[in-house]
């Protein structure tokens, strides 16, 4: 992760969240516009939840990076996407976040996201265009809100197993503090069928559920200002040394870089509530 160039002035950025949210399980969103559009150069945090940003700026708008590759305007950042750095012209924008399990019903198997950061058009397929038409054209956020629920409901029809669904569930309730045996006995699967199950379906294993969950709670404690040694005693980690190597896997650097992520900064508003199903 590169560090911070140029964050935005969260003071000139107008955050929007929906006035009754969880009418879509699984499923959390936020606008953002920003007062005069500005360039801003980040790096992105890693979060247990595949995300969907539209651009719905009229400028050249933002250019998102990972493992090489590159999406501008809208685009979709998979889970563990590793170092995602994200530059231009910040103006109007809304982030849809799935949780893997919404992802999968959305998409089919999240399997083909993971690691990745795609094309809007080239993961939603016939009428992104439209859709992303209807949300600009849209006269306010409450509007925009709404299309989305029509729209993406429409699109939760795919199975998936309800073991599965159970056991991110808990995985994400528990902070990413439960063992894989443990969950496997709960829905009366083998760990080895359970392990199989779930990474073709939500593509990731359990285990690196469980760690991408307890890396984002510890994420959040940093950005508030908790020690590291503290951090990594309400996380489940070992010590200080297994929390540093937990947040290099994911991010890159280091627990006070991560502690200093921008996005996290307003987690709170943004997304007063987070999917679990």
């Amino acid at each position: 992760m590169r560090l911070t160039v140029s964050p935005p002035d969260w003071t000139q950025v107008e955050i929007a969240v929906p006035r009754s949210p969880g009418k879509l399980p699984g499923v959390s969103m936020a606008g953002f516009r920003h007062r005069a559009p500005a360039f801003v150069d980040i790096a992105m945090v890693a979060h247990p939840s595949v995300t969907l940003i539209v651009d719905l700026s009229e400028d050249e708008g933002i250019v998102y990076g990972a493992h090489g590759r590159s999406e501008k305007g809208s685009a979709f950042v998979g889970l563990l996407p590793g170092e995602v750095h994200a530059a231009g012209t910040l103006g109007e924008c809304l982030q849809v976040r799935l949780s893997p399990v919404a992802a999968a019903r959305a998409f089919g198997s999240s399997a083909e996201l993971t690691g990745t950061v795609a094309s809007f058009a080239d993961v939603w397929g016939r009428g992104a265009g439209h859709f992303q038409d209807r949300l600009r054209g849209a006269a306010s956020w409450d509007e925009r809100f709404a299309i989305v629920v029509e729209v993406l409901g429409r699109r939760l029809d795919a199975s998936v197993d309800a073991e599965v669904a159970h056991t991110w569930q808990r995985t994400f309730a528990s902070r990413g503090r439960l063992r894989v045996d443990g969950l496997a006995s709960e829905v009366g699967w083998s760990r080895k069928r359970l392990w199989a199950r779930f990474r073709s379906q939500l593509g990731i294993t359990p285990k690196r559920a469980a760690q991408l969950v307890r890396f984002d709670h510890a994420a959040h404690l940093l950005a508030a200002g908790r020690a590291v040694a503290a951090v990594a005693a309400e996380s489940g980690y070992v010590d200080q040394s297994h929390l540093h190597r937990e947040v290099t896997a994911f991010a890159g650097t280091t627990p006070a870089v991560v502690a200093a992520a921008p996005w996290l900064a307003i987690d709170d508003i943004a997304w007063p509530s987070t999917p679990r199903k």
